[in-house]
């Protein structure tokens, strides 16, 4: 039981992780020192995608699952949980490829407002 609780609550920290490396950005427009943790989770979740990577995460939550009595599953979480939601097919690199873009430009977009914003309160 205990393990099947952390495997859930590893899916949902899991989850906000990949919200934070999409929209963390917007975070940081608000709390600056906040970049600091946000550019290396950006760094990691593009490098992920791009080199379709197993995250680590996905491994323990399997051996949660597996230490529960449960069975893990092949793939990564994105591939297991988000994906079957958006669309029925499976995930292709190409579509990862085009996941790590969308990652990377929503972030880019950001922080090129971010240093804009920096440029002209210097300026002020």
């Amino acid at each position: 039981m205990l393990y099947r609780i952390a495997a859930d609550g590893l899916v949902l920290f899991h989850l906000l992780f990949i919200l934070f490396v999409l929209f963390g950005g917007l975070l940081v427009l608000k709390w600056r020192p906040l970049i600091w943790a946000h550019l290396p989770a950006v760094a990691w979740g593009v490098t992920v995608e791009v080199l379709h990577l197993t995250c680590p995460l996905t491994q323990w939550e399997n051996l949660m699952r597996q230490a529960a009595g449960q069975t893990g599953y092949g793939g990564g979480f994105i591939e297991h949980y988000v994906w079957p939601v958006i669309y029925p097919a499976g995930l292709t690199p190409t579509i990862q490829w085009a996941l790590g873009s969308v990652v990377l430009a929503i972030n880019v977009l950001v922080y090129l407002r971010l240093f804009r914003l920096w440029k002209l309160r210097r300026a002020a």
